[in-house]
């Protein structure tokens, strides 16, 4: 062979062998730890950078009126590098053209990017997928009222096949944070006071939208962004950005363990920093939370975002920073992996590495986090959707009884006076449907259910407030008075009023960081409401009321003057439907507060595991229980605990105790009842909970019928921080308390033995 062929032959063999090593990334039989390792090695700095990036789609990304993909100049020029990812884009469409938007998008991404990687399409769900045409579910403290962490599983499943339906792979939800402020507009947007509760459903729902992570990779589902870690709820004064404080060890023992089990037990793809310091520390630049416990002590493989704008932040707000690339290193080297909207952050470590080129070592680590993702949800070999499959598949019938279900297992009857409820139909002709949370579809819900039996006189009477999504105003006195004389002129045609009261979506929402404000300095219910069920019963007809809102309210006269309270949080758009059913009796009611209800603001904090000592002294002129307490909620069903029985009275470490409880439906229909089981430590080294939530069991009881309920106590359920910040177990006496709420009925004690 002469010297020409052999040159010509080591070339292509040489040729050949690039070649095969270019496409390695692309081989999906190979493990992922590996694709991801070649895809890095082959990426420049800018290209790196740009797998850390999210922008928002409001910059410019639409379809023209041929359906085509439309471009603003800006978006083409983020995306000349590839990137991370593009936070709700088609949505404002309907899921059909959101899917061939997004379609359209991605080999616009793919195809212009040199190493051809894929994108994330991110959204939320705080009432179903955030975007237009997909199912609206409750919110979640809505879903955690229902106390059925299967039924949360199941919405959360559909959830996330909607959003993948659309073409999106990451929701920044679930919530784990806890929430015990309503004076935070958020309150809504995560799930109960108590740490174990709240645990629970975050469990359910990431496993849900997440299809159990087998959905990941098979396209049926999205991956889960738990937020905001950690403590974010907490905020001092309730007012969103405010400094947080948590003692370590509340930290540790309360507000860890939703996250932790997010991680460990769920498996979230995804979490989200908290806007907030945490005991002065800024959470974007603390490294200690997001790399030494989220990362080191708990196993944490997947990626973790900013809040938006949050890395900028820890220069020009949270003032920990000197200058916008003090900040990226912070949050880089703090282990933040993606910036989220910003161009004063992430946008700037390109410059930065020719100054600190040992950085590079922190931004491969967050480009692999990032990568593995995109490997895991399989978007390298099937990025695009099955549009003809997406009508059918979103916001179907299926879908709309879920809803309707789990607004009938969320409903919480607060009050029922002489047992007004059920109504039937032959008692009441003339029933008036008043107040400011009135809409339309609750009109057409009782005429569906009523038929002509029954007249139907309807007046909203006025709005709280003019609905400005960025400072809403009140409603003015004379507008608020002149309703007031609408409902009242109504009313009096009637034989029983259902009042729709409580706050619309203005008076509890989210602060943004422009000007926008959604937290109160108070929590009485807005406007004339008071005065106007008062007025009503001073006419002598009986009232129910429909309670609607986002966050907690002290509802005292409410509570006196209603015959019956229907709390209802923020319900599905089937709402009104189960309203109405639960109205007429066809279902019980047998939701169960996931938060306590105060008398007034100045008991706050006033969750029911408060310390022990808290309740010693009360205030001057006020009664000092729950107005209503956590986990309350009454029932068609007249529900009797009894026999309680312990396996043993001693647990040692690794041990276990058996309990069982008789629950007896002494009724006249079939109801649910939540049995809940509370456990007390009765002396411990420092000072401990009155009581806490360790386990709980939704059950249907025919009427007369008795089921023994069985739970069992582990070790793990006295774990607590001791005086050196460790977990331990600490032998002595404990008690287990079990019923309907955390007003329990029936207790036993039992002790914990050995080292």
């Amino acid at each position: 062979m002469n010297r020409i062929v052999i040159g010509i032959w080591l070339v292509m063999l040489v040729g050949s062998c690039s070649e095969r090593q270019e496409i390695r990334y692309t081989d999906s039989s190979l493990p992922i730890d590996q694709r991801v390792a070649d895809l890095l090695s082959k990426m420049t700095i800018d290209e790196k950078v740009a797998q850390m990036r999210i922008f928002h789609a409001n910059l410019g990304i639409e379809l023209d009126e041929n359906e085509k993909l439309k471009l603003s100049d800006k978006v083409k020029g983020k995306l000349q590098n590839g990137i991370a990812g593009i936070k709700n884009p088609g949505e404002h469409l309907t899921p059909s053209k959101a899917a061939l938007l997004n379609n359209q998008l991605q080999k616009y991404i793919i195809d212009n990017n040199r190493l051809g990687i894929p994108a994330l399409f991110v959204t939320e769900s705080y009432n179903g997928v955030d975007a237009f045409g997909s199912t609206k579910f409750g919110r979640p403290i809505t879903m955690a009222s229902s106390w059925d962490t299967v039924l949360v599983n199941k919405v959360w499943d559909v959830i996330g096949r909607e959003a993948r339906l659309r073409g999106m792979h990451m929701c920044h939800s679930p919530e784990a944070d806890i929430v015990r402020d309503p004076r935070f507009g958020r309150m809504s947007e995560a799930c109960s006071e108590d740490t174990h509760l709240t645990t629970e459903m975050v469990v359910s729902a990431i496993k849900g939208v997440q299809g159990d992570y087998v959905g990941l990779g098979n396209g049926t589902h999205i991956g889960a962004v738990a937020k905001h870690f950690a403590g974010y709820g907490q905020v001092l004064g309730g007012t969103n950005f405010a400094a947080i404080e948590i003692s370590p060890r509340t930290l540790i023992d309360e507000i860890y363990p939703p996250f932790q089990a997010a991680v460990q037990r769920a498996n979230t793809a995804g979490v989200m920093a908290s806007h907030g310091d945490l005991n002065g520390i800024a959470s974007h630049g603390n490294h200690e939370l997001l790399t030494g416990v989220l990362r080191d002590e708990w196993g944490f493989q997947g990626y973790v975002v900013s809040d938006a704008n949050d890395i900028g932040r820890l220069h020009y707000f949270m003032k920990v920073a000197e200058t916008p690339e003090a900040a990226a290193i912070m949050g880089l080297t703090a282990g933040v992996d993606i910036d989220l909207y910003a161009d004063d952050a992430y946008a700037l470590l390109p410059e930065i590495v020719k100054v600190n080129p040992e950085i590079v070592a922190d931004i491969d680590k967050a480009v692999a986090r990032v990568l593995r993702t995109k490997f895991i949800l399989g978007l390298f070999e099937n990025p695009y959707i099955e549009v003809e499959a997406v009508a059918k598949g979103v916001h179907n019938q299926k879908s709309l009884d879920l809803a309707l279900e789990a607004d009938l297992e969320s409903i919480i009857l607060l009050k029922n006076e002489n047992n007004i409820l059920p109504i039937n139909k032959t008692d009441y002709k003339k029933i008036a449907l008043v107040g400011p949370l009135f809409d339309s579809t609750a009109l057409w819900a009782f005429q569906q259910y009523a038929g002509n039996q029954v007249d139907f006189f309807f007046e909203k009477g006025f709005e709280l407030t003019d609905g400005d999504n960025s400072v809403p105003q009140l409603n003015s006195p004379e507008n608020f008075m002149k309703g007031v004389d609408r409902i009242l002129q109504t009313v009096k045609k009637s034989d029983l009023v259902i009042l729709f009261a409580g706050g619309d979506n203005s008076t509890a929402k989210e602060a943004f960081f422009n000007g926008a404000l959604g937290d109160r300095h108070t929590i009485d219910p807005i406007g004339p409401q008071d005065e106007l069920i008062e007025k009503i019963r001073a006419l002598g007809i009986p009232v129910i009321v429909v309670l609607k809102h986002r966050r907690t309210l002290s509802i005292n006269a409410i509570a006196e003057k209603a015959n019956a309270i229907l709390d209802c949080w923020d319900l599905s758009e089937m709402g009104n439907q189960a309203i109405t059913k639960i109205m007429y009796g066809e279902v019980s009611p047998s939701g169960k507060l996931p938060v306590t209800i105060p008398r007034s603001i100045g008991q706050l904090p006033f969750h029911y595991s408060q310390k022990e000592i808290n309740y010693k002294k009360g205030y001057l002129f006020l009664n000092n229980t729950p107005l209503y307490p956590f986990g309350f909620g009454l029932s068609y069903g007249d529900f009797k605990y009894s026999n309680l029985q312990l396996s043993a009275n001693t647990i040692a470490a690794n041990g276990k105790i058996a309990v069982s409880i008789d629950v007896t439906n002494n009724g006249n229909m079939q109801a649910k009842e939540v049995v809940q089981l509370y456990i007390k430590d009765m002396i411990g080294s420092v000072t401990r909970p009155d009581k806490e939530l360790k386990a709980f069991s939704k059950i249907a009881l025919a009427a007369g019928e008795t089921k023994t309920v069985m739970f069992t106590i582990t070790d793990d359920m006295l774990l607590f921080t001791g005086k050196e910040m460790k977990k331990i177990l600490e032998p002595g006496d404990y008690k287990v308390l079990l019923g309907g709420s955390s007003i329990t009925e029936v207790e036993s004690l039992f002790k914990l033995v050995g080292e």
